[in-house]
């Protein structure tokens, strides 16, 4: 509805029925705003959870890698550190793996043991 359609229904009006118009008018764009505002806040919400969720999903990941490569390390009866560490990340997947590897290429003895290559990787999740 144009300024000039507007202008001559409240024209019609007594002042005080003007006056209401307006009021409910406003109130009216208050309320779309509010609920504007409430759907906002709603969907960060809703993605704060999603984001907590996988994160709580990267790090259950990652427990289970570690657990593999300790089973794998017993299972191979191996003493040195330096080969438990390279079969603990040989065991890794995914994220894990490329962030063990970023860390590898920046310090070549990042990873001296199997215990520090666990403590690097639970500071990091």
């Amino acid at each position: 509805m144009g300024i000039h359609a507007v202008s001559v229904m409240l024209e019609a009006l007594n002042i005080d029925a003007q006056h209401a118009t307006v009021a409910k008018f406003i109130q009216n764009e208050l309320d779309a705003e509010r609920e504007k505002v409430a759907l906002l806040h709603q969907q960060g919400s809703q993605q704060a959870e999603l984001l907590r969720e996988q994160g709580a999903q990267q790090f259950e990941l990652l427990r289970q890698q570690q657990a593999d490569a300790d089973d794998a390390v017993r299972a191979r009866r191996i003493d040195d550190g330096d080969m438990q560490a390279a079969i603990a990340q040989s065991n890794l997947a995914g994220r894990a793996k490329t962030w063990a590897l970023g860390l590898k290429l920046h310090d070549p003895h990042a990873f001296g043991s199997l215990e520090s290559l666990q403590v690097a990787a639970q500071t990091n999740v």
